[in-house]
């Protein structure tokens, strides 16, 4: 039964609302509000622009509900509103006065009669009036009427093109002439501020502009010029005496061309005739620049003609912006605005050799020896020069033929960094490390010196090379294992050793955190036995490396491994003296030191490292390893603080989570490697800590990455370069042709989109792309994916692959493999759970973003073989969404992995088939990819397979790069080739 309609009368309320429009609503005579979507029947009822009320939004303002008519809209509505006649509906009177108002403001804007409010700029606001008839006067002066110009004027001209480039400059000049550095009204009128912005023209044939010249040789003064320029050529200017243009009347302004016996203004002969009768304008613009810039002046009545440095330098600083704000044209000489943006940059050109024979170690606090640099764009000065220039104590100069500007703030702050690296007696290795991985950092709070230099290092080439080895953009030399290791290494295990003996030529710290099970351990013992063999010692000592006085390597790890140490040491290197640190009868005092004798290696536990810390203490061991590091993540705990106060030529730190939850953790590893090298706890919190786990900051993560790089290997299973022993996997691509049902829609859809695509605003056309590119894939899956009852429409018969798929997994089941099958669409994964369990006759699971966690541990736990199936699912088959089952599962069970639909970024795809093919897999695995020939699929797999050689990111990460191909290029991406259609 159809609803009764509420005939009590209505009051049709109005109020701006902060969304630029009015907000509507009405109020039933009885109490209560009007229902939204009522209101816009009766209000818009015969309005044909909106589609009589489709397109006008309902919202909510103040806990009533109504209706939001933007202002540009509402300008056509309410000149001619379209309210049906048959409801009692009472109009407010604001309403009523609107709707009075409108057909004045329409005529109005049609006319162009309206500019800018000089009034409200005064005031320190942006506003606009319009020329309205007497009788439409208090009506506009409605505050909501008022607030309503404000909006519309602007949409009006953006909307119409009327007016527009004064627009522009009208919004550029705004924040500039509002910038309060002066008041407007001591010099300028309604006319002056009109003409400024751009708004209107005053009718001169030239404009009047100040031009500063450079000195010639051997003169101080900067010579000032007034041109007048053609408004219609800029290259017809006219220099004249700043003294004459200061002095020219226009006595008969206003009165038509002179008389031709008129006498001619002093300093005027050369200038067009038709310009005379304007030179009043030169004269007025002269007396305004004396006003803004007093010492502009000459006297009370001229401009000065030449400037001495320091107002040469104040006028193109400060006095030409300010000028120009005003409207006006300032031509200064052609090299500053390329000079003004330079700042001076501090470079120390390291002059050091270091690292460049075996043994020469000399670690972060090493200090180097440099030469000051003074850079000022392309221009070095020695340190030399720099001082000579500031005892001149000059703003502008010239060097070496060019002029350079000499900020006197800027130059105190690079002569305070040059007395606090003097104070310190230096630049350490760890300054200029962290200079170069970080540069500058300029702007942020003095915590730490190195941290706060406004500087750049120049590196020597050794030191070049050094950075470029610890950046890992260079591999150090290779160290071939020892003939005493008894086993093989894998050659990115020999890179491990070889970087770790790098870094203790260097005199550095490092963390070897690769992923586990790539054989962290074997590469510490290779290292220790490196250590034995070359017979380096704390002093230097001989290749002996039994010799007496030798000190051993110490390596402390959790208790629970200490047996797994002690058997690998006995495995891969039985030659190596090791000795057990541990249990009640360790040794202690005396007999501590007794211990070490014969001995290359001892191990300990975290426990012990603090409970005996006076004997570990007093040796510098040969090196010291932690292994799982993770267990000093707690600065604050003693065991961390007392590993810290270890004495060791070397430091390692073995662990494959070197950040578990905080980033405290990794300071607190690093600080163990590399003391001091990232600050204070204190001085890291606050510089990247609090930041990036409160806002996970981008720029800072990157930072510390650049920081930490030098000294961590982190290598994972996944990466090409390891080539771990697993089976082999094959791709294939399995060509389907479209159904002749398949194919009709795939070109009505096409046509229907290429009617419309160029009629459509950018945003507008990228997302009909978006669209398509989804309908289109859906219609080579399955044509009953367009349409709302896939579920239940009969699917045999009207699609290639989903026949072709259900073949394969029937062969594969019979031969007792089992399968993944991957869909980037939800509705085609049930439609492909229909198909499968129809034919299979057993439950088939589907993963996707709406299974529960307990669903999808169960699915997967019984595809694995885990935990026990029901007798009504099938085991063999497991479908899952792209993006729900695309990472972080293990279902190695599977030696199949289809990819039913193709998603173009490869990487996504290569991401969900190592679900199957990962470290647990023993077979070999099969990858199926399908491509519906003829269609978009085969065009975009042909354009992947070319691209992938040059970079993935040319096809980037997702679909956004299609919508910006041309419409010629979309039709050949999406045209379909017939030949492959299959015909009925």
């Amino acid at each position: 039964m159809d609803s009764v309609t509420d005939t009590s009368a209505i009051q049709v309320n109005v109020r701006w609302a902060p969304q630029g429009g009015f907000f509507l609503w009405g109020a039933r005579a009885g109490g209560g509000v009007c229902d939204p979507y009522e209101l816009r029947d009766w209000l818009f009822a015969w309005h044909a622009p909106s589609f009589y009320g489709t397109f006008i939004e309902t919202t909510e303002s103040l806990n009533v509900e109504g209706l939001l008519l933007p202002a540009l809209e509402a300008l056509d509505y309410l000149a001619a509103p379209g309210i049906v006649q048959h409801h009692p509906l009472t109009l407010s009177r604001e309403l009523q006065e609107l709707m009075k108002l409108a057909p004045h403001v329409k005529e109005a804007l049609t006319a162009g009669r309206f500019m800018p409010d000089f009034a409200k700029w005064k005031s320190g606001e942006l506003g606009w009036k319009l020329q309205l008839p007497e009788s439409a006067a208090a009506w506009a002066a409605l505050p909501v009427a008022e607030a309503w110009m404000d909006r519309l004027i602007p949409e009006w001209t953006r909307a119409d093109g009327v007016m527009r480039q004064s627009l522009e400059q009208l919004e550029r000049a705004f924040p500039l002439l509002l910038r309060g550095q002066a008041s407007g009204d001591v010099w300028m009128d309604e006319e002056d501020w009109l003409v400024s912005i751009g708004w209107q023209s005053d009718g001169t044939p030239f404009r009047t502009c100040l031009r500063l010249e450079e000195p010639a040789e051997q003169v101080a003064l900067w010579p000032l010029q007034v041109i007048l320029q053609d408004r219609s050529d800029k290259d017809l200017q006219f220099a004249v005496n700043p003294a004459d243009a200061a002095s020219w009347d226009s006595p008969q302004e206003g009165e038509g061309e002179p008389a031709c016996d008129e006498p001619v203004p002093a300093g005027a002969e050369a200038l067009p005739a038709s310009w005379r009768p304007h030179l009043g304008r030169t004269a007025r613009d002269a007396a305004k620049w004396r006003r803004m810039l007093p010492w502009l002046a000459e006297g009370d009545d001229s401009l000065r003609d030449a400037l001495p440095q320091h107002e040469a330098w104040e006028l193109l600083t400060k006095g030409s912006l300010r000028l120009m704000e005003a409207g006006y044209s300032v031509i200064l000489p052609a090299w500053w605005e390329r000079i003004r943006k330079w700042k001076p940059r501090l470079k120390a050109k390291i002059k050091s050799s270091v690292g460049t024979g075996p043994q020469a170690m000399f670690g972060l606090n090493q200090l180097l020896e440099f030469d000051w640099k003074i850079a000022l764009g392309d221009i070095e000065l020695t340190e030399t020069e720099f001082r000579e220039l500031l005892e001149q104590n000059k703003r502008l100069v010239q060097i070496r033929g060019q002029w350079v500007q000499l900020d006197p703030s800027q130059l105190a702050q690079l002569q305070q960094v040059m007395s606090q690296v003097e104070k310190k007696q230096g630049l350490s290795f760890r300054d200029v490390l962290e200079l170069h991985l970080l540069g500058s950092s300029e702007g942020e709070e003095d915590l730490d010196f190195h941290r706060s230099l406004k500087m750049e290092v120049e590196l020597s080439e050794q030191l070049e090379e050094l950075v470029g080895l610890l950046n890992h953009a260079q591999r150090p030399p290779l160290t071939d294992p020892p003939d005493s290791f008894r086993g093989t290494l894998r050659p990115y295990q020999v890179e491990g050793i070889s970087w770790l003996v790098f870094l203790r030529q260097c005199g550095l710290g490092g963390c070897l955190a690769d992923d586990m099970g790539l054989g962290k351990t074997i590469q510490m013992i290779t290292y220790l036995l490196h250590l034995r063999e070359e017979g380096l010692t704390s002093a230097g000592g001989g290749a002996q490396g039994t010799a007496e006085g030798r000190a051993p390597s110490l390596l402390i790890c959790p208790t629970s491994v200490l047996g797994n140490w002690q058997k690998e040491l006995q495995r891969f290197a039985p030659d190596l003296r090791v000795k057990l640190h541990y249990g009640p009868a360790r040794a202690k005092g005396e007999r501590f030191t007794e211990s070490l004798r014969e001995c290359d290696l001892m191990l300990t536990t975290y426990t012990l490292s603090h409970l005996d810390e006076v004997e570990l203490s007093t040796v510098e061991w040969e090196s010291i390893c932690l292994d799982e590091a993770q267990n000093i993540k707690n600065a604050y705990t003693k065991q961390a603080q007392s590993i810290r106060k270890l004495n060791g030529r070397h430091r390692i730190a073995l662990t494959g989570t070197p950040i578990e939850n905080r980033l405290t953790e990794l300071w607190s590893i690093f600080d163990f490697l590399n003391p001091g090298y990232l600050g204070t706890l204190r001085d890291f919190t606050h510089r990247y800590v609090s930041a990036i786990e409160r806002t996970q900051d981008a720029e800072l993560i990157g930072k510390v990455q650049r920081l930490i790089r030098p000294f961590l290997l982190r290598r994972v299973k996944k990466d090409p370069s390891i080539q771990l022993d697993l089976p082999d996997k094959y791709e294939y691509k399995t060509y389907v042709s479209l159904t002749a049902e398949q194919a009709t829609l795939y070109e009505n859809y096409i046509r229907d989109m290429f009617d419309k695509l160029d009629t459509l605003s950018p945003m507008e056309r990228r997302g009909l792309i978006l669209a398509a590119l989804t309908k289109l894939k859906q219609i080579c899956n399955h044509p009953s994916l367009l349409s709302k009852d896939s579920a239940r429409a009969p699917w045999q018969g009207r699609s290639n692959k989903v026949e072709r798929l259900l073949e394969m997994v029937q062969e594969l089941r019979q031969e007792g493999d089992k399968c993944l099958i991957f869909t980037q669409f939800v509705e085609t994964g049930h439609l492909l759970q229909r198909v499968l369990q129809e034919d299979f006759g057993r439950r088939v699971p589907f993963l996707h973003g709406g299974s529960s966690k307990a669903e999808r541990d169960r699915m997967i736990e019984v595809f694995q073989g885990e935990a026990p199936g029901s007798e009504e699912e099938e085991p063999g088959i497991f479908l899952l969404s792209l993006k729900a089952g695309g990472t972080g599962l293990n279902l190695t069970a599977a030696n199949h992995v289809f990819h039913f639909d193709r998603w173009w970024n490869p990487a996504v795809e290569n991401q969900a088939t190592d679900r199957a093919f990962r470290i647990g897999q023993t077979r070999q695995v099969q990858v199926h990819k399908f491509v519906t020939l003829g269609t978009l699929e085969e065009r975009i797999d042909e354009m992947i397979d070319r691209k992938l050689g040059l970079s993935q990111q040319i096809v980037g990460s997702g679909e956004q790069w299609i919508t910006e191909l041309s419409t010629d290029d979309l039709k050949d991406l999406f045209a379909l080739r017939s030949e492959w259609v299959e015909r009925s």
